[in-house]
């Protein structure tokens, strides 16, 4: 099957080489010249047989929005993109209503691999109807892992991306507590070989999961993280996961707390921290540290 991809970076620079490893043809553009197979976006379209499909793998937002634009001009009737970026799930819907008054079909793909993707494979949430994930069938099987798991169509269009958001919100949870366990580790002095308790939780307990594999891979990098700056950045969908969540009344604590922390890593001096403190001060006398000055 012929497709373009739109976006060469880590995730489609790699989903590139295994389409092709499939036997898939595809035609690569990229902002990067280095690695983009054609100058420009037209001839990528141009390239490409009718009906053509374009997988568009862009930052959320902005930059999407200008691809999809740019696609809606240069394709034509049952063409299909397919968004296999981060977006946000109510940006699909407005999407397809575009292309669709333009006689194109839009597909939303929500992808997690990562780096690991090209030689395992990538995950895939879709959503879109059911005639143009149909159509796009061949490239999917080709991304997703080995097995009869790893793709599912998870319903209209936005429903991939909403998928991928909460599985993004759970694994912001599972890193969270996976972090927590570790300092609460790290702070004892009873335990003094915390890497190969997290190495034994690998095999027979009910906590091994692949991010405690990598966790086990960073610390045999750096065995007590002191080469990393406690801070970590939020990609958005923890955001939107916990927004969802307020808009349909779930209650989702876990993924909330883990939000919140990611934010808590900002501050090297926490100003909510000073008022608790300077409120136990007031009301039970309890010790306050200060600010040394330089």
């Amino acid at each position: 099957m012929q497709i373009g991809l739109v976006g060469l970076g880590k995730m489609g620079g790699n989903m590139r080489e295994r389409l092709r490893r499939a036997g898939h043809t595809v035609i690569g553009f990229d902002t990067n010249p280095e690695v983009s197979d054609v100058p420009h976006l037209s001839d990528l379209v141009d390239r490409l047989e009718g009906p053509r499909a374009v997988w568009v793998m862009v930052p959320a937002g902005g930059p999407t929005q200008e691809v999809v634009d740019r696609l809606a001009s240069l394709l034509k009737h049952d063409d299909i993109v397919v968004d296999g970026g981060n977006s946000r799930w109510t940006d699909d819907e407005k999407h397809a209503k575009e292309l669709a008054a333009r006689g194109i079909g839009f597909v939303d793909a929500g992808v997690s691999g990562g780096v690991w993707g090209l030689e395992h494979g990538y995950a895939l949430m879709v959503g879109g109807e059911k005639e143009h994930v149909q159509r796009l069938e061949p490239i999917f099987d080709a991304l997703k892992p080995d097995g009869p798991y790893g793709y599912v169509h998870a319903g209209r269009v936005g429903a991939g991306h909403f998928a991928k958001m909460v599985h993004n919100g759970i694994e912001y949870a599972m890193m969270q507590a996976y972090a927590e366990g570790w300092e609460l580790l790290e702070k004892v002095d009873s335990v003094d070989n915390v890497r190969e308790v997290f190495r034994s939780w690998q095999a027979g307990t009910v906590i091994r999961s692949w991010l405690l594999d990598l966790a086990v891979d960073a610390l045999d990098d750096d065995e007590h993280l002191e080469r990393l700056r406690g801070y970590a950045e939020d990609s958005g969908e923890g955001r939107w996961t916990v927004e969802a969540a307020v808009d349909n009344a779930v209650p989702l604590p876990a993924i909330t707390a883990s939000l919140f922390a990611r934010f808590s890593s900002r501050q090297e001096d926490s100003p909510q921290m000073k008022m608790v403190a300077a409120l136990r001060n007031q009301f039970g006398g309890h010790a306050v540290e200060s600010v040394k000055k330089a």
